[in-house]
């Protein structure tokens, strides 16, 4: 399922894609914009989002072999509930 087939799903149940496509653009949004300012979205049943950050590293360039310097950076991690897990099952 990709993004316009969310919409859609949410669309019959308001009768109006226009609007679901955006609740569904705000949802993301908020979600985006929280995660931005390193804040934690709870959705109870559903599960987590956070941000975690990487430290900085060397790696090595496989084709050449060479170490390679790889600078710390923030990544989204999303922790799904034990609801939403046992759902899934």
């Amino acid at each position: 399922m990709n993004k316009s087939d969310l919409v859609n799903e949410v669309a019959k149940a308001t009768l109006i894609k226009k609007e679901a496509a955006e609740a569904m653009e705000i949802f993301l949004g908020t979600i985006k914009k929280t995660l931005k300012k390193r804040d934690i979205v709870y959705l109870s049943g559903f599960g987590t989002f956070s941000i975690v950050k990487r430290k900085a590293r060397t790696g090595r360039n496989p084709k050449t072999g060479e170490k390679v310097k790889i600078a710390a950076k923030f990544l989204p991690r999303f922790k799904p509930a034990r609801a939403f897990k046992e759902a899934v099952k």
